[in-house]
């Protein structure tokens, strides 16, 4: 058999039949849970799946573990629901048992995916040891033409005339010409 990628993974399958029993979980609901719960415990379930495979893809070590803490924290969020829709009534305490053991079993699978991607460190020698992020940006919130201390400062800048905030009727003779790309 060839291997597949990511579809090989032991706690993607796990992690599918969280999937399978999410949504039949969710279709036993009842119609007026259809957009709140069941949509919940659908969209968390498939972000579990979907996150595993996302991580597979990616090269840096750092950016797959990221995915794969994203789908624990899913599956988590998966069994949540589970718990809930038992809370509610909506399921037995056996369904729980079997739920709480599935979502048991995908974690323990994800936990050693992430340990052994941690001892692998793919990337490391081309990116390093610290997580890829974009270098800091510095904004400037006022220019310093403006007077900080004005409760209308960015009005100010939109609408020279204080009298006015509709930018139809402002004179453009009163706008600031620091502000116009006019070369005034």
């Amino acid at each position: 058999m060839a291997t597949q990628g990511f579809e090989d993974l032991d706690c993607y399958k796990l992690a599918l039949s969280v999937f399978k029993e999410a949504y039949a979980t969710a279709g036993r609901l009842p119609a007026h849970e259809k957009y709140n719960l069941a949509n919940q415990i659908r969209r968390s379930a498939t972000s579990v799946t979907l996150n595993i495979a996302e991580g597979y893809g990616r090269f840096h070590y750092l950016d797959r573990i990221r995915f794969y803490y994203i789908a624990r924290g899913s599956l988590t969020e998966t069994l949540a629901a589970f718990i809930d829709c038992q809370v509610a009534g909506y399921t037995t305490q056996q369904d729980l048992t079997v739920q709480r053991t599935l979502c048991h079993r995908s974690l323990q699978a994800l936990n050693g995916l992430i340990r052994n991607t941690h001892r692998q460190r793919q990337g490391q020698n081309e990116f390093g040891d610290r997580a890829i992020r974009e270098s800091g940006a510095e904004y400037a919130a006022w220019p310093d033409s403006i007077d900080k201390t004005s409760p209308l400062g960015a009005v100010d800048l939109a609408f020279p005339n204080p009298e006015s905030t509709d930018p139809e009727s402002t004179d453009p003779e009163s706008t600031n010409r620091e502000f116009t790309n006019n070369g005034g």
